[in-house]
């Protein structure tokens, strides 16, 4: 790359962020493959088998676990160090869906450290880690999403903990990590959660949940969880969530607290969305998101392009955030509004102040909704420094107000009723 590019606090964009190759086998070691360890595509849960295999290929000094065509059905497997994971064209990977084949224990879910269930695939401080192939790793959500659904008819307050399942992956504490070429679909739960990882590369991913006929709850597409240094690249998402969620940690003293942190230096790039609640969400659990891009993409189908959730019971600060090149159908352009659910001050006297500066949005086209779905509360959180340019907007409320925000900078933009 000859032309260096820039952080949106002016920090150069390192090289590593260019370098999206995908893989290779040959480099990664020897292939251990399914069939030739007695575990067959005939129905069966592997997950001891598989396991075992794992622990084998760790103990030999590391290769390739090796999902060869066919349906290959586990609960919870633990990748180790120098063990890699690769699916092949026509080969899945299928979660069971009793809950029972995920034991529970310590994890991270949902902004806590707590008890609960763990992915269909986990690693914890495995540095290099490759998941690969052409093939799917499918989670088998169904069950869980009918369960989920129905309990909510019994309580409408019912939680995501409340109607316990797994994730598809979950990724913890490890460095120079490659999820690519893979179609990763029907999670349980989120799909892809890393948390406290650094140089993680999504490439060439297809991450699917369905939206009907039977929505598929809370299946976000990639969960960034206390993270540095990500690539998302060439991917296409479409969950019944949100697609690229910031986390990070709630509560009224979460920023004090040592497993919760910032996300920092996050690129989402050249992907396409298909229908999603948000395209890139400053989520619920969140607390601290620095230098953020999401460039040349286009959306079909979402709720929001940019989503900054304020959750009044936790201090937050959302800055240096781009979007830029985006061409999309959406029912907000941006959404920053308070996000009052399952609200808790706990110990605290007064809602925290948070705050969100330096957003900048340029170079978009964008049909949607409203396009400036914008709640201002001085009370909880204050917003300054924004700068949109060269937008193309037609909406259906094209209101639009400068002073909810502090310092806000508008050039060259085009903003249209919808069927003027």
């Amino acid at each position: 790359m000859d032309t260096i590019e820039f952080f949106p606090d002016g920090t150069p964009i390192d090289a590593w962020f260019y370098e999206a190759d995908a893989p290779s086998a040959e480099k990664l070691g020897k292939e251990y493959v399914l069939t030739d360890y007695n575990i067959f595509d005939d129905g069966a849960v592997h997950t001891k088998e598989i396991q075992n295999l794992i622990d084998e290929i760790s103990l030999r000094g590391g290769g390739i676990l090796v999902v060869p065509a066919g349906t290959y059905l586990t609960g919870s497997i633990y990748l180790k160090q120098g063990v890699h994971l690769c699916v092949k064209r026509g080969g899945t990977l299928k979660g069971s869906d009793n809950i029972a084949d995920y034991p529970i224990c310590e994890t991270r879910m949902e902004g806590e450290t707590c008890l609960y269930f763990p992915a269909l695939i986990n690693a914890d401080g495995v540095d290099g880690l490759c998941i690969f192939g052409g093939g799917t790793i499918d989670g088998n959500g169904l069950r869980s999403w009918h369960a989920f659904w129905l309990r909510r008819q019994w309580n409408p307050d019912c939680t995501n903990k409340d109607e316990q399942r797994p994730r598809l992956i979950y990724i913890s504490n490890s460095s120079n990590v490659t999820v690519s070429g893979l179609t990763l679909q029907n999670s349980h739960y989120w799909t892809n959660h890393i948390y406290k990882c650094d140089h993680v590369k999504y490439l060439s991913c297809r991450i699917f949940s369905p939206a009907y006929p039977i929505k598929a709850p809370s299946t976000d597409a990639i969960d960034i969880d206390v993270c540095s240094d990500v690539l998302i690249k060439n991917c296409y998402l479409e969950v019944n969530d949100d697609s690229v969620v910031l986390k990070g940690g709630k509560g009224p003293w979460a920023d004090t607290l040592p497993e919760n942190g910032s996300n920092e230096r996050i690129i989402i790039e050249d992907c396409t969305y298909g229908f999603c609640h948000g395209c890139l969400t400053c989520g619920s659990e969140s607390i601290h998101n620095r230098n953020i891009i999401m460039r040349r993409i286009n959306v079909s189908s979402g709720f929001n392009l940019l989503w900054l959730k304020m959750r009044p019971d936790t201090p937050q600060l959302y800055e240096h955030i781009l979007v830029d090149e985006v061409n999309a159908v959406v029912d907000s352009f941006i959404n920053i509004n308070p996000w009052t659910q399952f609200f808790d001050l706990k110990d605290r006297d007064e809602i925290p102040l948070s705050y969100a500066e330096n957003i900048t949005m340029k170079n978009c086209k964008c049909r949607c909704k409203t396009f400036f779905n914008v709640l201002p509360d001085v009370s909880q959180y204050v917003l300054k420094n924004f700068c949109f340019s060269d937008l193309d907007i037609s909406a259906d409320d094209d209101s639009f107000d400068t002073d909810t925000v502090e310092n806000f900078s508008t050039e060259r933009l085009r903003i249209i009723r919808s069927g003027c």
